[in-house]
C-alpha cells in the first residue's frame, strides 16, 4: 500500500506541536510518576512489586499498564540505565513513550477521519495544533504519569466505533472483542478508565435492530472481564485488596449528584466561548453532513464517558486538570472533524462567518490558556528533582553525618525520595503504605499519630503543610518529647526532624550545622531552576 504522505505530515507535524510545547517544562517529571519508576526498577531486579528492596508489597502504583512499559524499557537497557545524549533516560524514555503516545492518537484520528472524508489530513492536523495549544494535555502527556497511553487508547477506542458506524459493522463479533480488549487496556492503564467498558454497549445499544444484537454487547463485556478480571484476582492474592492502595489513600467516594457541577471545570478552562462555539459547530455538523451523523456517535459516546470519568474522580489540588486528559483527546477530535467537515459543506460567505466566529471565540482562551502554561513552568506540581535532592539525598547525608546504617524516613513525597533514599521510607500520604492508607482513608488521624510515634517510630521525619496541618503532626506532644528539629521554619510545621534516640554526643550540633550549609543551597538551586535535571542516574545512598 502506498504511503500516504500527507496522512504522515499531518501526524508528524501535530506532535513535533505537542513536543515544541512541551519542551517549555524542559526536564520536569512529576514525583508520582517516580513511583511507578520505582517498582519498575525492583520488579526487573527482582525484589518484587515493592517500592523498596525489601519492603512489604503494596499496589502504590494505579498504572500496571504503564508499568509494564517502564519494565520493558528497563529490561532493554533503555530507562532507569544513564544519560543519552546529555539527557538523563529516566526523562527522556517517558517522555518519548507520551510523544510516541502523542503521534499514536493522532494516527488513531487519520484512521477514523479517512473513512468520511478526503481531508483526513487537514483533520489530523487541526486535531494535532488543539491538543498542542491545551497546555495540561501536553503537560501531563509528557509528566512521566501514564496520561499518554490512557488517551492513547481511549482515541483507538473511539476511532475503532467511529469506522464501525461508518460502515455499519457496530454488531460485528470483531468489533466487539477489540472494543472489550481496549476498554480493559485504559482500566488497567487508569482505574477510571473501567468506565469505557460501557462505550461499545452504549453505542450498539444506539444502532440496534434486534435483540439478538445484544449478543456482541454481552461478548465486549466478558473481552473485557476476562483479563481485567485476572488482574483483580492477582491483585487480591498478592495485596489483599480489590482496588489499588492509591484509592484507598485518596479516599475516592463513590458518585453521587455533586459531581455533576465539575462538568463546568473544563468548560472554564478551555473558556466558555470556544467551548460553546465547539458546540455549535458540532450541530452543524448533524444537520448539515448527513454521513457524519452516524459515526460521530461513535466519538461522542467516549467522550461523554471521559467527562463522567473526569467528574466523578476526587480533585486533585494543584493539578493542572491531571484526570482530563482522555476529555482533551476526544475534544480535540471531535472539534476537528466537525469544523473541517463544517466549512466544506457550507458556501463560501457562509464559511467566512464560521471562521470569524470560531477565531472571535478563540481570542479569549488564547491567553488565558498561554498563561496557565507559562505559570506551570515557573512552578511545575512535585518535580522529581526537587523530591530527589530535597528529601531522597538530604536524607542520607543527615544519616551519614550521625552514623545512621539502618535507618528510616517519614515523609508525604516518596518517588524520587524512594529512587535514591538508603533509609525505608515510610509514607505520610499513604499512597505505597497500607496501614497508613487506612487510616487516613477513615479520616483517623490520631489513630495515624499513635501509628507513627509508637509502631514505625521513624528515624527521621520531614514535615509540610497541609499534610503536616491535616495529620497533626507537628501539634503532637510526642514531636517535641522524641524528636528534635533540624531544620524549621516559623510556621512550626515545616521542617526536618530527627529522633532523639539515634543522637550521640554532638550529633544534633553537627547535622544542625550541615543542615545549614546544605538546605539553603538546594532550595536556591531547585528554586533557579525547578525543570531541571538532578543528575544521569538515581541511585539510593546518593548525597547532594
Amino acid at each position: 500500500m502506498a504511503v500516504r504522505w500527507p496522512a504522515v505530515a499531518a501526524i508528524a507535524g501535530g506532535t513535533a506541536l505537542i513536543g515544541l510545547h512541551g519542551w517549555s517544562y524542559g526536564n520536569w517529571i512529576n514525583d508520582d510518576a517516580a513511583i511507578t519508576f520505582a517498582y519498575a526498577r525492583d520488579l526487573v531486579d527482582g525484589f518484587g512489586p515493592v517500592l523498596q528492596p525489601g519492603a512489604e508489597p503494596v499496589e502504590g502504583f494505579s498504572n500496571p499498564a504503564w508499568l509494564v512499559l517502564l519494565v520493558l524499557g528497563k529490561v532493554l537497557g533503555l530507562f532507569d540505565t544513564g544519560a543519552v545524549f546529555g539527557m538523563p533516560d529516566y526523562v527522556l524514555f517517558p517522555k518519548a513513550l507520551g510523544l510516541l503516545c502523542c503521534a499514536g492518537i493522532l494516527a488513531a484520528c487519520q484512521f477514523a477521519a479517512s473513512r468520511v472524508t478526503r481531508w483526513a489530513w487537514l483533520v489530523t492536523a487541526f486535531a494535532g495544533a488543539l491538543l498542542a495549544a491545551i497546555p495540561s494535555f501536553v503537560i501531563w502527556c509528557l509528566s512521566g504519569l501514564e496520561n499518554p497511553l490512557y488517551a492513547l487508547v481511549v482515541a483507538w477506542l473511539a476511532a475503532l466505533l467511529f469506522r464501525a458506524a461508518a460502515d455499519g459493522r457496530v454488531h460485528g463479533v470483531r468489533v466487539a472483542l477489540v472494543a472489550g480488549l481496549l476498554a480493559a487496556v485504559a482500566a488497567l492503564t487508569r482505574p477510571d478508565g473501567a468506565v469505557f467498558v460501557l462505550a461499545y454497549p452504549l453505542v450498539a445499544l444506539m444502532f440496534l435492530r434486534r435483540v439478538r444484537g445484544l449478543v456482541p454487547a454481552g461478548l465486549s463485556v466478558l473481552a473485557f472481564a476476562v483479563p481485567y478480571g485476572g488482574y483483580l484476582l492477582w491483585r487480591y492474592a498478592e495485596f489483599g485488596r480489590w482496588v489499588p492502595n492509591t484509592a484507598v489513600a485518596k479516599n475516592q467516594q463513590a458518585p453521587s449528584l455533586e459531581n455533576l457541577a465539575r462538568v463546568a471545570e473544563p468548560v472554564e478552562y478551555l473558556g466558555w466561548p470556544v467551548v460553546l462555539a465547539g458546540l455549535a459547530t458540532v450541530v452543524l455538523a448533524f444537520v448539515l453532513v448527513p454521513a457524519l451523523r452516524r459515526p460521530l456517535l461513535g466519538w461522542l459516546v467516549p467522550l461523554v464517558l471521559a467527562l463522567a470519568a473526569y467528574c466523578v474522580l476526587n480533585p486533585e489540588p494543584g493539578g493542572e486538570f491531571r484526570f482530563a486528559t482522555p476529555l482533551w483527546t476526544m475534544v480535540a477530535l471531535v472539534a476537528a472533524l466537525c469544523a473541517v467537515e463544517v466549512m466544506r459543506a457550507l458556501s463560501a460567505r457562509w464559511r467566512a462567518v464560521l471562521a470569524v466566529v470560531l477565531v472571535a471565540a478563540a481570542v479569549p482562551s488564547a491567553p488565558a490558556l498561554a498563561e496557565s502554561g507559562r505559570g506551570f513552568a515557573s512552578g511545575p506540581v512535585v518535580p522529581l528533582c526537587q523530591i530527589t535532592e530535597r528529601y531522597g539525598r538530604l536524607f542520607n547525608g543527615y544519616a551519614d553525618v550521625i552514623g545512621v546504617r539502618d535507618g528510616s524516613v517519614l515523609l508525604p513525597d516518596v518517588g524520587g525520595t524512594a529512587l535514591t533514599s538508603r533509609l525505608r521510607v515510610v509514607d505520610s500520604v499513604g499512597l505505597v503504605d497500607a496501614r497508613i492508607a487506612d487510616l487516613v482513608s477513615a479520616g483517623d488521624f490520631r489513630g495515624l499519630r499513635d501509628h507513627v510515634f509508637d509502631e514505625v517510630r521513624p528515624t527521621f521525619i520531614h514535615t509540610h503543610v497541609p499534610w503536616s496541618e491535616l495529620t497533626g503532626i507537628t501539634a503532637d506532644p510526642r514531636l517535641a518529647l522524641e524528636y528534635a528539629a533540624v531544620v524549621l521554619d516559623r510556621t512550626g510545621h515545616n521542617g526536618d526532624w530527627v529522633r532523639l534516640d539515634a543522637l550521640d554526643g554532638s550529633d544534633l550540633e553537627r547535622v544542625r550545622a550541615y543542615a545549614r550549609k546544605t538546605v539553603p543551597a538546594i532550595e536556591v538551586e531547585r528554586a533557579n531552576e525547578v525543570t531541571g535535571e538532578c543528575g544521569p542516574v538515581l541511585r539510593p545512598g546518593q548525597v547532594p
